[in-house]
Formats: C-alpha cells, sequence, structure tokens
C-alpha cells in the first residue's frame, strides 16, 4: 500500500425513521419505523441502559437458534406484514442539487434481517455525492450518465440512491426474492423511469461474462454476504472469494473511475485487510483509500455499535 489509509468511523446520522434505542448483554434494541425489535448482538458486551420495562415493550423478539444464521421471530404485537420507511440522501455542498428521498418496504424475514441493514446508509450519500460531483465536470458530463454496478444489491437501496443522484445501474443478487423486493421498493420511491437493469445471478460468473464483454463501470458497490449460494448453488465465502471476485471487478472498471466500496460482515474481517485487498486492485488508478467501521449510535448512552468493516476507493 503506497500510504496508510485513512481509518474512519461512519456513522449513519440522517436517519428519521430508524433508531438504536439501546444494546447490551448481547442484544440490540432498534426501532424500524412504528416497530421496536429485539434482535441478538453479540459485540454488545456492555449492560443495557435501558430497563427492562422498555426491552419488554417490543413488536417482536428474534431467538437465535444454535446454527449462527438460524433462529425464528416471536411476535409480542399485532404488526402490519411490510410497512413504509424512508431515508433522505443529503448533498455534502449546496452545488450538489437533487436531494431525494429513498422510499422502501421493511419486513421481518427468516434469517433476522428486515430488508435495510441501516448502517451502510452513509455510503448510500457518499456514492450519490460522487455521481453528483462527476455530473459538474464538463469531461465527465460529456461522456454521459455514471455506469454503476451494485453486487449483492439485496433489497436495492444503494442501487435507488445511485439511480436518484443521476446514474445507470445494473443490480446483481443471486436472490429472486431479493431483486423483487428491490423492484417494489423501486416503484415506491417513485423511480421507475429510471436506467436499473435488474439481474438474478452468481455475482461472480456475471462479472467474468461482463469482463469478456468489455463492458466498463464507473463506480462498483460490492456488500457481499460472509457464505452465500448462487442460483445454481454457487458456493461464495467471503476470504476466498473475494479476493478472486476484486480481481475481475478490476477488468471492468472504466480508465476514470468514481469509486470503488467494499463492505464486511464476516467477524474475523478487519477493516485494514479489506482495505490492503482493495488496494491491490486500485494500485494503477489516482485515487485515495479511507477504510474503517460503519457504526450506529445510541439513542441510550450514546454507546457507538460497531456492524461492519469497510473500505472504498475514491477517484482524486
Amino acid at each position: 500500500m503506497q500510504k496508510s489509509p485513512v481509518f474512519s468511523l461512519l456513522e449513519a446520522s440522517a436517519w428519521k425513521d430508524y433508531e438504536l434505542l439501546d444494546s447490551g448483554d448481547g442484544s440490540k434494541l432498534e426501532r424500524f419505523g412504528k416497530y421496536i425489535f429485539s434482535r441478538p448482538e453479540p459485540q454488545a458486551m456492555w449492560s443495557r441502559a435501558l430497563p427492562a420495562s422498555e426491552w419488554n415493550n417490543v413488536h417482536a423478539v428474534f431467538q437465535a437458534s444454535a446454527e449462527e444464521s438460524g433462529g425464528h421471530w416471536d411476535f409480542k404485537k399485532q404488526m402490519d406484514e411490510k410497512w413504509e420507511m424512508k431515508y433522505p440522501l443529503t448533498s455534502s455542498t449546496p452545488l450538489l442539487k437533487g436531494e431525494g428521498q429513498l422510499r422502501f418496504w421493511a419486513m421481518t424475514t427468516p434469517g433476522r434481517h428486515l430488508g435495510v441493514f441501516p448502517e451502510v446508509a452513509s455510503h448510500w450519500n457518499f456514492m450519490a455525492n460522487s455521481i453528483r460531483k462527476a455530473g459538474l465536470h464538463p469531461e465527465r458530463s460529456r461522456r454521459g450518465q455514471p455506469n454503476i454496478l451494485n453486487l449483492f444489491g439485496y433489497t436495492g437501496l444503494a442501487t435507488l440512491a445511485a439511480a436518484t443522484a443521476g446514474a445507470q445501474v445494473t443490480h446483481v443478487d443471486a436472490s429472486k426474492k431479493s431483486v423483487s423486493w428491490a423492484r417494489e421498493n423501486q416503484a415506491l420511491s417513485g423511480l421507475s423511469d429510471k436506467p436499473i437493469r435488474w439481474i438474478v445471478e452468481d455475482a461472480v460468473k456475471y462479472v467474468q461474462r461482463e469482463a469478456k464483454r468489455g463492458v466498463k463501470y464507473d463506480g462498483i458497490i460490492l456488500d457481499p454476504p460472509k457464505f452465500g449460494r448462487g442460483p445454481k448453488g454457487e458456493v461464495w465465502e467471503v476470504y476466498k472469494s473475494l479476493p478472486n471476485l476484486l480481481d475481475l471487478c478490476r477488468a471492468c472498471l472504466s480508465d476514470n473511475p468514481l469509486f470503488v466500496i467494499v463492505t464486511v460482515y464476516a467477524v474475523r474481517a478487519s477493516a485494514i485487510h479489506v482495505a490492503q485487498v482493495l488496494d491491490e486492485m486500485m494500485k494503477i488508478y489516482n485515487g485515495e483509500i479511507d477504510s474503517g467501521e460503519l457504526v450506529i449510535r445510541e439513542t441510550s448512552a450514546n454507546r457507538l455499535l460497531s456492524q461492519a468493516v469497510y473500505a472504498r476507493w475514491s477517484s482524486k
């Protein structure tokens, strides 16, 4: 690595529809819209700040099983099957016009998640601002809309953030259900006219084909799971599979890319390790890397809860 990357704690502070109410004793208490949930959080090693009465006043508790990803929801109160949430895309400077608001559906799923990872929102603002800044540059404007690739796109919020800012986006996820959910979010956000391609495919196979076709992207977003399977049983293991995928992605980058963002939720990962593998990928480009942790701040005791590590390269 030519020089040490900037280490940051990225806090998603613009939320109004999400709130980390409290955490501790291996759990976190959260508000998603009008509903309150308790979910396991092994990293919350401290004591809870709120009284038991607050923790008991929830709509649902996720009960984890012995298997790391297994478990079930224990519903305590009646609630809708799905409900609408919003997130404001904010500009970093008054010159960057076009602030928007993402609207999306949240719901409980068998895997303890609810359709949104709130801590990733700081990336949405970053990429939206990068795309808007590109629109102010005469040379980049002549090339037309930036072409962005979102791998492991889940329910599409990063995709919609990029499209709102003026990019054309290719969204790839191995889950047909997640892609359908993302398309519903597109309609809910009023973005049905935006140039988005929705692809149900294994990420590695898709990028392999794009590289052979000579397709180029101005930005790539990678939010891989720790472990997963593609539509045809392809196995993904982040420590074994990510370096190879980044090599393939490098072949798909344009001559002057805007950004590459990698977020890793695997518990053994270190931000510096992710930064170093990204630096290896991007060493021929003129840019800089920052890395660190994605965090959420509690309302109760003002503590920071780390949810993932990240590294992102951005053009100078």
